[in-house]
């Protein structure tokens, strides 16, 4: 067994935690929002942004500890790679948040509640995950599971995207709702992007 002479800084397990934490706090906030009334949507938008305030800060943290540590319990690039992906995840809830109050809808169809749901179900497995990368154990279903709810997700965009095509919309309303509808899929993609860091990072430091 190599002997290692600098103890590592493990510390960014409780980073990376926190970021978990952060995102599952803004996918229930996001789901508020779009199922929610539209009089309770401004004050939830300035909810979720403070989060992603939050989750940029979480993300400044993890980078600077990478900067002042000499030797890190992951992989450096790794480490680089993990924390942005868990922050673009909460810069796409962000996204369609503000969307929503910027176009004034009232009630959203029921396709982007049930996206929301996805959401939030995929923040619940990100953040169980983010304390096992100490032990990188048993994360083998959580990544199996981003990725089920990934492709979920993606049918779900096309039937709604069908849908707007249908007839059953106005031309504006059909720019709106698509606009909204795919930051809410790409946020789907994020946390499938997230779920393949942790996979990478478990398959290389096993």
């Amino acid at each position: 067994m190599r002997l290692r002479l600098t103890p590592r800084e493990n510390g960014f397990y409780d980073l990376f935690t926190a970021a978990g934490e952060n995102l599952l706090e803004g996918s229930r906030v996001l789901e508020s929002l779009i199922i929610g009334p539209q009089v309770e949507r401004n004050e939830l938008a300035r909810q979720l942004r403070d989060l992603e305030h939050r989750g940029d800060d979480r993300t400044h943290d993890i980078m600077r500890k990478v900067n002042a540590t000499f030797v890190t319990p992951l992989d450096r690039e790794d480490i680089y790679r993990l924390a942005s992906r868990l922050d673009d995840v909460m810069d796409y809830f962000e996204a369609a948040g503000d969307l929503v109050i910027l176009y004034e809808l009232d009630v959203l169809p029921l396709e982007m509640h049930h996206l929301a749901g996805l959401l939030v179900r995929g923040a619940e497995l990100t953040a169980g995950a983010m304390p096992r990368l100490k032990s990188l154990a048993h994360l083998s279903d959580y990544w199996i599971e981003i990725n089920r709810l990934e492709n979920d997700a993606d049918k779900l965009f096309r039937r709604f995207v069908a849908r707007l095509f249908g007839g059953d919309f106005d031309a504006l309303m059909v720019m709106k709702l698509k606009e909204i509808a795919e930051q809410l899929e790409a946020a789907a993609d994020a946390f499938e992007n997230v779920a393949d860091t942790v996979e990478s990072i478990a398959v290389k430091e096993s």
